[in-house]
């Protein structure tokens, strides 16, 4: 299963390093649920390969053998569990919970005197993909007959009332500007005319209020096409660079068309109907979405609701019985809904699905499919649906047809599949071995820039946490192995600067808006040049500027030395001589579509000449025409 998929139980456990603190170590170490930090077993356990004994008459803990090679010896040794259940109350101390079968190589092991053996959270199963040990909360959670496992008791705090945290923004950067010189294409039978102002959307008072409170001054690009379109009641597929307002591209017209047919949320039936559901590949970003639909909502009749794993199911249903207009979900969760009877389709107006190539894409195709074929969803002829992504490889634009309607409409906004202009990208070629010191290094000379560190395994990301926090580089960590409320909690000490360092796998690398992220640093390069465009979207948003900095192993990363020629050309920035060279030396695939002209992709139905086979009406115009020039968007 993918490891961005959600379920109604925990498919896995967690070490809980919420904020990783400086006194964690590397060998030996463990966390300690019941005083929220990690402790440094005695020599004699800590000696022993990530061994440890449990002597402790105040806990019960599982563990388990973990997985062979590497694993081994970098361990933090067993993983306490800091729950306490009635046998340990009335003075039993006998340890109810087994481990969790390792990788290749593992085996269940009954948790007790021995703990598990191996590398950091145990065992590991198909590409580095880790099972680590449990980490409850402060109740006991509940087990499931078929599976043995912690039932998902989890309430999220919920989101603040006030108006003011309701629209809080950040200031957009000094190259806003240059989106109005951004080249846009339009593809597809006849498109409607771009709108240059937000007044020209005919958004209902409500909705002009919300906007303007949410600093929003002048359209971008993406929302000067892409409103139109949507309110013309045309499908979509739009490609525009990482942070460039498409999330408000899609929400603005679909509540208007709401408000304006006067769809109020009703909590008198136990099936909720919502007008539009929106999709999304991760809960972190499902929820940002979310959020953005309740600050434009804010004050009206229109109710949207969240639904994501990781999270009490009940709690959810309460919410969805209170009633619903927009639901926001991820795949699993959404389908779950829809199984209990809970989320009704026939009323589905509108399917938006952002990071489309990632929802379909091997791991989410077929809930895409089932979502699509579910009893009561209109035929694609019968609704609207909506894809964005920053990045549409040509094989997904031929998969996405099946969901679209033919004379569906394609927005590229810039150079499709490539990085923003505003973000510094260097490279620095380095072995495997040597990038710990590299990134210390780099760490040292940015101060306390923010900064996001991406690695390639779940595994990777909370041991690169620690070894900074005990070099005194206050650090967090997010991947798909955590506990829904670690990675909120993971979050929010990024955000308010408490952790101004935190290290993810590719679970952060979509679609997270998180203001003033000076510095992304590709610890481990990702395995296409689709997730590098979008690991360094998260920063150089909204016209700010920013840094990347990538660590590049000649023996791992020849493959992708191609494309990331490609995608420093079109940026207008350096190419090292060195990285050209191993470009042009090797013959491994690209891995990214080559230039044409200004756009990195184009619609298929576009004929060798660029004409469409089914019709020639392309547009293509420069977004420069604005009545708002002197406007700042903030």
């Amino acid at each position: 299963m993918d490891e961005w998929e959600e379920q109604e139980t925990a498919t896995s456990g967690t070490c809980a390093l919420t904020s990783h603190t400086s006194n964690a170590g590397t060998q030996g170490d463990f966390w300690s649920s019941d005083r929220g930090e990690f402790q440094r077993e005695g020599a004699e356990d800590s000696a022993n390969d990530g061994d440890s004994q449990n002597n402790t008459a105040e806990r019960s803990s599982f563990s388990r053998r973990g997985g062979r090679g590497g694993g081994r010896g970098r361990g933090f040794g067993r993983t306490d569990h800091g729950d306490f259940d009635a046998n340990e109350e009335n003075g039993d101390h006998t340890n109810v919970s087994r481990g969790r079968r390792g990788g290749r190589g593992g085996s269940y092991r009954q948790g007790g005197e021995q703990g598990g053996r191996g590398g950091f959270g145990g065992g590991y199963r198909g590409k580095d993909e880790e099972v680590f040990a449990q980490g409850n909360q402060d109740t006991p959670a509940e087990k499931t007959d078929e599976s043995d496992r912690p039932r998902v008791t989890y309430v999220p705090p919920p989101p603040s009332e006030d108006e003011e945290s309701i629209f809080s923004h950040y200031e957009s950067g000094v190259n806003f500007d240059k989106y109005d010189e951004i080249l846009v294409d339009v593809s597809g039978t006849n498109p409607p005319p771009a709108i240059m102002t937000f007044d020209e959307a005919a958004l209902c008072e409500s909705l002009k209020r919300n906007v303007s409170k949410s600093g929003y001054v002048k359209p971008t690009p993406v929302q000067k096409h892409g409103i139109p379109i949507v309110s013309a009641g045309r499908d979509l597929m739009a490609c525009a660079q990482t942070g460039s307002g498409k999330t408000a591209a899609f929400l603005l017209p679909i509540l208007q068309q709401l408000m304006a047919d006067g769809a109020a949320a009703s909590c008198f039936s136990e099936t909720q109907e919502p007008e539009a559901i929106i999709v999304a590949p991760t809960r972190e970003l499902i929820n940002q979405i979310y959020l953005e639909a309740r600050k434009f909502a804010y004050g009206t009749c229109v109710r949207p609701v969240v639904v994501y794993g990781g999270v009490s199911t009940g709690h959810q249903i309460r919410d969805l019985s209170r009633g619903c207009n927009v639901l926001c979900g991820t795949p699993g969760r959404l389908l779950d809904m829809i199984g209990r009877g809970k989320v009704g389709l026939t009323k589905v107006r509108y399917l938006v699905l952002d990071e489309a190539d990632r929802m379909l894409d091997m791991g989410f195709e077929p809930d895409m499919r089932r979502l699509v074929g579910s009893p009561g969803m209109p035929s694609k002829e019968n609704r609207q649906t909506l894809m964005f992504s920053a990045t549409f490889p040509e094989d997904i634009q031929r998969l996405a047809a099946d969901f679209l309607k033919t004379d569906y409409l394609f927005l590229a906004v810039g150079i499709v599949g490539g990085a923003c202009s505003d973000v510094e990208q260097t490279f620095v070629q380095v072995t495997k071995f040597a990038k710990r010191d590299q990134l210390l290094d780099l760490l040292k000379s940015t101060g306390s820039a923010r900064t996001m560190v991406f690695v390639e395994t779940k595994r990777q990301a909370d041991f690169i946490a620690v070894i900074l926090c005990q070099e005194k580089f206050p650090t967090t960590s997010i991947h798909g192995d955590r506990e829904q409320w670690q990675r909120e909690q993971a979050l929010g000490d990024f955000r308010s600067g408490k952790c101004p360092v935190l290290v993810a796998t590719s679970v952060g690398a979509r679609g997270l808006d998180i203001p003033d992220v000076q510095l992304v640093v590709n610890f481990d390069l990702p395995n296409n040049i689709d997730e590098y465009v979008h690991r360094i979207g998260r920063t150089g948003r909204c016209g700010n500027t920013g840094r990347a900095v990538s660590f590049y192993d000649p023996e791992a990363n020849s493959e992708l030395a191609r494309s990331l020629v490609t995608i420093l050309s079109k940026a207008q920035q350096e190419v090292p001589s060195w990285l050209e060279a191993a470009a042009f030396s090797g013959h491994g695939p690209s891995g990214f579509n080559p230039p044409r002209k200004h756009f990195a992709s184009t619609d298929l139905r576009k004929g060798p000449q660029g004409g469409l086979f089914q019709d020639s009406s392309v547009t293509s115009q420069l977004a420069a025409q604005t009545a708002a020039d002197d406007e700042e968007w903030e």
